[in-house]
């Protein structure tokens, strides 16, 4: 542990609570219970933009000021909010650089924290014409460029969410669990607490960039990426943030897929009433990968954001579905004559319930294909149900997993 970094980080911290207070720290009694520990959620979903992000651009706007009165982001969704309440706190100009396909609820709550300080761009189907957009406005304005992670006064900032969990629990947790993208809060806390705790970093299966970095021994491009974990889903890790996280473990680096993740923010939404983006529920998804270290153990999850678009919500919840189990998708060879049907009907359990339907009978053929979902409340059913399918002779396929179809077809 550097002591300059953990004097920074405290100093930092100190100058935040002249803008908004620390977030909860709150023991959750139904993780605890299910896993033998004691399991508090630091709850970065409650800060005034609903993540963590505003830590990094604070601190880094505090530290710059006067020398720089025009800062630039590229960002899609938590960053740009940050950036933006800032500007607005500062009273200094700031310039947002968004893709052009940003949801209209992301631009509006920017917009809604920046007020008259920023300015709102939309370049570029895709983030990487975005960023190149505000990197050449930098060269030409001579603005400031504030990285999401990658910038040693962010990381700082990033290092105040360590500084408030060892303040509000009186002392550092014996295990932390944290979500990784460009590695800002990781490298931060990681900077902050040393080897005084273990950590268990967590990236979608879709970006791992961590792990690619720690088998490498450098940041390297992980593209393309899974973009549905949109705040950790980053490319590459940054330079900086790897030379904090460089020494991690490679067994301490857990990934988790995009429709895992969905299990913890149906969980969390049904049972706690606590609203996740999929970035924010990782730390607690991935407590089933630690399960058996973290027995009677103190643990710390960073819940990093509840910027959650409920539009989203019927996607989450079949994904979670899926995952589980309790949902399945077949293609169906179905007999073209009467009473097909009805034996297929016959088959399906007293709680199974069809959710999907797509019967095309082509007048020239014996077969017919069918598009056919179904949902049960025990994943359990399934196999008798495949079993009841193969002793009628009927050919199906199981399309559940395939990524490249379920794009078109569900």
């Amino acid at each position: 542990m550097s002591e300059d970094f953990q004097m920074g980080a405290i100093a930092a911290t100190r100058a935040m609570r002249g803008v908004f207070p620390p977030t909860p720290l709150l023991k959750n009694e139904h993780l605890s219970e299910r896993y033998g520990a004691d399991i508090y959620l630091k709850r970065e979903d409650l800060s005034p933009v609903r993540s963590y992000k505003l830590r990094g651009a604070f601190n880094a706007m505090r530290k710059l000021i006067p020398e720089h009165q025009v800062f630039v982001c590229a960002s899609a969704g938590n960053h740009a909010q940050g950036v933006a309440f800032m500007c607005s706190h500062f009273g200094v100009r700031g310039v947002i650089f968004m893709p052009v396909t940003t949801p209209q609820q992301k631009i509006q709550k920017t917009k809604m924290f920046g007020g008259a300080n920023i300015e709102v761009r939309l370049v570029g189907d895709y983030f990487d014409k975005t960023l190149s957009a505000a990197q050449e406005f930098c060269l030409n304005e001579g603005a400031y460029f504030l990285s999401p992670f990658d910038d040693d006064n962010v990381i700082e900032g990033q290092a105040s969410v360590a500084v408030e969990i060892e303040d509000q629990l009186g002392r550092v947790p014996d295990h932390i669990i944290l979500p990784v993208g460009g590695g800002g809060l990781s490298a931060g806390t990681r900077a902050f607490f040393g080897d005084r705790c273990r950590y268990t970093y967590v990236e979608p299966l879709g970006a791992p960039s961590l792990g690619r970095a720690l088998e490498e021994g450098k940041p390297v491009d992980v593209s393309p990426i899974n973009s549905f974990v949109d705040g950790a889903a980053v490319a590459k890790l940054g330079m900086r943030t790897f030379e904090w996280l460089k020494d991690a473990r490679r067994e301490d680096v857990v990934h988790l897929s995009e429709d895992r993740i969905c299990v913890s923010i149906i969980e969390m939404l049904n049972v706690e009433g606590i609203v996740l983006e999929p970035a924010g529920a990782l730390s607690i998804e991935a407590l089933g990968e630690v399960a058996d270290q973290i027995k009677g153990k103190t643990v710390v999850c960073v819940t990093s954001g509840g910027n959650f678009d409920f539009e989203r919500l019927p996607e989450v919840k079949e994904r979670a579905q899926r995952y589980s189990g309790l949902k399945k998708y077949f293609i169906l060879r179905m007999p073209q004559r009467p009473g097909a049907l009805k034996e297929f009907l016959n088959i399906l359990g007293p709680d199974d319930d069809i959710c999907r339907f797509e019967y095309l009978k082509k007048s020239a053929r014996n077969f017919g294909s069918v598009l056919i979902g179904i949902e049960t409340p025990s994943p359990d059913a399934f196999p008798r149900f495949l079993a009841q399918l193969d002793d009628a002779g009927f050919t199906y396929t199981d399309i559940t997993n395939d990524e490249t179809l379920a794009q078109f077809v569900i």
